[in-house]
């Protein structure tokens, strides 16, 4: 049967979205269990054996390493073509929280190359990487939130990359990567960062980090960051930050570096939010998102449903984007404010201009604080071309002003206050 499923543009939805097939373990290859090469549960840290076995799989045509039941510390790891990694039921791969098991290497990080801690998994420059299983990956990152916080405490202008911490896994320059099944907890930094990947699927996983008793600052479930064709399908992700986020650089010039550019071709399509700062979030270090699709899903307690990060520093395209068929309870059901956390024009004697527009919501029941938190910024964005159609909101305040966007279309919306 032909498919007819199209993105907001009107280009057709790929049957690539709709393959959704997880390989079993027998289906990767040839299996590289650690405990059969002396690694052990034992409490220590055994980056160098399990590097080194992903190393002889490569040399020996490939396979999958397998994490057995039990719980193995390691520190970063490099996994090479060919070679994938399954995680048992009842197994997991737990990071070091010691920082200096996570070598400094040029890397992406918050819209910018730079030199930065490699993640606990890194894959660069594959073609067909699995990751899945029903284990777990564990960032094991409660000591550097601490740090964190501390730092903040004493220096409230510390960012991100202050705090020494690394990400729980990154993708770069990979096409054709499945990671399904996994629970993805306690990242000490971003919990997914893909770059410049194509065709990404994940599926089926459990993504988590605490809001509480000690919060886990930015780990936000899935960085999606120059990337094409990528689908998020079946799972769950509940962290102290934005969920679904859309990233591509930032800076006055940031469109004119080639170390940047869009996220084409997005869906995410029945899932479940805990807590999280945004269910899908453009920015803060973002350029041009075209083609998003968020579906088919139930939130509960997210801060907003779709948050539009507009930094005056940066010149920012947010394009077809789709919301629909959402249920459950957010904050804000739509936010578009100007974000000026580390605001820096560099020089540049005028600010860049924004535009969102072909935004649609459509579909959806839900129960927030406040329907509509916009502010038009003229002098920043043109926002444009939004429709909202079969709405029922209940809503503390409505907050909707036409005058905020133009061409909007308001279709056969109910909105219910207190």
């Amino acid at each position: 049967m032909k498919r007819t499923e199209q993105f907001p543009d009107g280009t057709p939805i790929d049957d690539w979205f709709y393959d959704i097939h997880i390989p079993n373990v027998e289906e990767l290859g040839k299996k590289y269990i650690l405990t059969e090469y002396h690694i052990l549960d034992d409490g220590c840290v055994h980056t160098k054996e399990i590097q080194t076995l992903i190393d002889m799989a490569e040399k020996e045509g490939g396979g999958v390493i397998v994490v057995p039941a039990g719980t193995f510390l390691t520190g970063s790891l490099f996994f090479k073509q060919g070679v994938h990694l399954y995680i048992s039921e009842g197994g997991m791969l737990k990071g070091s929280d010691d920082i200096s098991d996570y070598p400094i290497c040029e890397t992406r990080i918050e819209g910018e190359t730079c030199k930065y801690f490699a993640a606990l998994i890194n894959a660069d420059g594959l073609d067909g990487f699995t990751m899945c299983g029903p284990g777990i990956i564990d960032g094991n990152g409660l000591r550097s939130w601490k740090a964190f916080w501390m730092r903040r405490e004493w220096n409230p202008a510390c960012t991100n990359k202050d705090e020494q911490r690394p990400r729980l896994i990154y993708l770069s320059n990979c096409k054709n990567v499945l990671v399904a099944d996994l629970h993805l907890q306690n990242s000490h930094f971003w919990t997914n960062h893909i770059y410049r990947c194509d065709h990404v699927k994940y599926l089926n996983c459990y993504i988590f980090s605490p809001a509480s008793p000690v919060k886990a600052p930015s780990t936000d479930a899935l960085d999606i960051d120059v990337c094409t064709d990528v689908l998020v399908k079946n799972c769950y992700m509940e962290v102290n930050d934005d969920a679904v986020v859309l990233k591509g650089g930032k800076g006055p010039w940031a469109d004119t570096a080639v170390e940047n550019g869009s996220n084409e071709r997005i869906l995410v399509e029945d899932c479940s939010y805990g807590f999280c700062h945004g269910c899908l979030t453009c920015g803060s270090e973002s350029i041009h998102n075209r083609n998003i699709i968020l579906r088919r899903i139930k939130v509960n307690k997210a801060s907003n449903l779709l948050w539009l990060k507009m930094r005056p520093d940066t010149p920012q395209h947010y394009e077809y984007i789709t919301i629909e068929e959402i249920e459950g309870q957010v904050t804000n059901f739509l936010n578009i404010h100007p974000w000026t956390q580390f605001y820096d024009l560099k020089g540049r004697p005028d600010q860049p201009l924004s535009y969102a527009d072909h935004v649609v919501f459509r579909n959806c029941a839900c129960k927030c604080d406040t329907y509509f938190d916009v502010e038009p910024s003229k002098e920043q964005y043109h926002l444009s071309c939004f429709v909202f159609e079969n709405l029922n909101i209940e809503a503390k305040k409505d907050g909707f002003s036409e005058e905020a966007i133009e061409n909007v279309t308001v279709n056969h919306v109910k909105i219910k206050t207190e």
